[in-house]
């Protein structure tokens, strides 16, 4: 039998959990790297993550700890699915124990503060001065949840070398989880990272009590303004078309699931950004992504303005009814 590829994963949030739950397979060495210490011998003793995935076991095939050189050793596929604001430290921690041959994975959908890099620009920069990283992302409409259920799921690959996105698309593929190819990481990237900036602001118009019109009208002028942020950017726009954009847009502005999407909820319900926050372990990316998102649309010369809204009422303090009624009152346009 061939032997399979090895594969660890970094981050045991949701995301990175469901992951390592759906890519476990019989025989597949793979390991889970966990932050917090006592979280990871909780988990390695029970087989569940209490915290942020707590209702699906956790394969006893996969070795979970908090030591990363443990987690990397012999690995082949590194699997990275932290928040973005922590990414450039974990790599950095985990430089020593990195191979050439590796190949670097990034599941996580942001812009990194103050650099407004992507995940993969961030990986490249660390690991680039000591040999040419093999890169790819992943990105696409994909609950943590649903995933870790089994539930039939899409999603997107994308490397500027094309056998890199080959090679994890046949790794990560399978009965519940299909990989679709895709050389455009910008695209990718930016899709999966704007799309939470927009899922806030439909969960906005939702929590003031607006139907779907303005939900709809909102989800079809983000796709252009994620469209135009990608173009500038060197993405393509049939990416933001498909899985990585429209398809993730969706699924996050529509969805319960949807950490974004209820920010928005409970911010145009009346709640305060900092007591929404406390109240959840989990994070959601668009509060960090909003602002990130606004300074590399100016870099670009782009208009955002969904996105110009968000960052008012996230870090400003905006009346939410506001904003909304500011879009709508914006100058006149062919579309």
């Amino acid at each position: 039998m061939e032997e399979m590829t090895r594969i660890a994963i970094l981050g045991a949030g949701s995301w990175g959990t469901a992951l390592a739950i759906r890519l476990a397979k019989p025989g597949r060495a793979l390991s889970l790297w966990v932050y917090e210490t006592d979280l990871a011998e909780s988990i390695a003793h029970t087989r569940i993550n209490p915290l942020f995935l707590p209702d699906y076991k956790i394969p006893s095939s996969i070795q979970v700890s908090s030591s990363l050189q443990l987690c990397l050793k012999d690995a082949e596929i590194v699997l990275s699915a932290v928040p973005s604001q922590f990414c450039r430290t974990v790599y950095q921690q985990m430089l020593p124990f990195l191979r050439p041959e590796m190949v670097l994975v990034s599941a996580t959908k942001g812009l990194e503060n103050g650099t407004l890099q992507r995940m993969s620009a961030v990986i490249e920069e660390l690991v680039s001065p000591l040999w040419q990283p093999r890169i790819a992302v992943i990105s696409g409409p994909s609950f943590a949840r649903e995933v870790a259920r089994g539930d039939p799921t899409a999603i997107v690959v994308a490397s500027h070398e094309k056998n890199v996105a080959e090679l994890v698309q046949q790794e990560f593929s399978g009965p519940s989880l299909r990989l679709y190819s895709s050389e455009d990481v910008v695209g990718v990237e930016l899709g999966g990272a704007v799309k939470n900036v927009i899922a806030i602001a439909a969960g906005v118009c939702t929590g003031l009590g607006y139907g779907f019109n303005t939900v709809a009208a909102l989800m079809t002028r983000g796709v252009a303004e994620m469209t135009r942020l990608a173009l500038a950017c060197g993405g393509k726009r049939e990416t933001l078309a498909g899985l990585a954009g429209m398809g993730d847009l969706v699924l996050t502005c529509t969805g319960e699931l949807s950490r974004n999407r209820s920010v928005g909820l409970k911010l145009g319900q009346g709640q305060k950004l900092p007591d929404i926050i406390r109240s959840t372990r989990m994070v959601a990316e668009g509060v960090i992504t909003t602002r990130a998102a606004l300074q590399l649309a100016g870099r670009h010369q782009v208009e955002m303005p969904i996105t110009e809204q968000m960052n008012l009422v996230l870090h400003h303090g905006k009346d939410p009814r506001h904003a909304i009624r500011n879009l709508m009152e914006r100058r006149l346009k062919e579309e």
